[in-house]
C-alpha cells in the first residue's frame, strides 16, 4: 500500500523559504515521476513541479528560479525547496506520485496523494 505523507509546512513572512517533504512507504520514489501541487483558496487545483523517473524536472512559470524540486531514493523522501516566497504561493501542497517513468501535468496520471501540507505567506 502506497503512502504519502508531506510534511514542511507553515507560516512566514514573504521573502522567506521553506523545505517541503514527502515520505514515501510501499513506493519506489527513484523509478517513477512524482510531482508537488497545490491548492489556494477558491481555486482549482495547479501543478508546481514534477521530477521523472531519471531525475529531469519541470516547474510553473509562477515558481521558476525560485522553487527546486529533488528526491532522495535512499531516504524515499521527495523534497520541494521553496526561496523567495510570495503571498500568491499561499496554498495547501500536495505530494503526487505516479507508476509512470515519464512525466505529465496531469492530474489523473497520479494515482496516489498526500493529505497535503499548508503553506501560509503573509506580508
Amino acid at each position: 500500500q502506497v503512502q504519502l505523507v508531506e510534511s514542511g509546512g507553515g507560516s512566514v513572512q514573504a521573502g522567506g523559504s521553506l523545505r517541503l517533504s514527502c515520505a514515501a512507504s510501499g513506493y519506489t520514489i527513484g523509478a517513477y515521476c512524482m510531482g508537488w501541487f497545490r491548492q489556494a483558496p477558491g481555486k482549482e487545483r495547479e501543478g508546481v513541479a514534477i521530477i521523472n523517473g531519471v531525475g529531469g524536472s519541470g516547474y510553473t512559470d509562477s515558481v521558476k528560479g525560485r522553487f527546486s524540486i529533488s528526491k532522495d531514493s535512499a531516504q524515499k523522501i521527495l523534497y520541494l525547496q521553496m526561496n523567495s516566497l510570495k503571498p500568491e504561493d499561499t496554498a495547501l501542497y500536495y505530494c503526487a506520485a505516479s507508476e509512470g517513468v515519464g512525466c505529465t501535468w496531469v492530474e489523473r496520471a497520479f494515482g496516489y496523494w498526500g493529505q497535503g501540507t499548508q503553506v501560509t505567506v503573509s506580508l
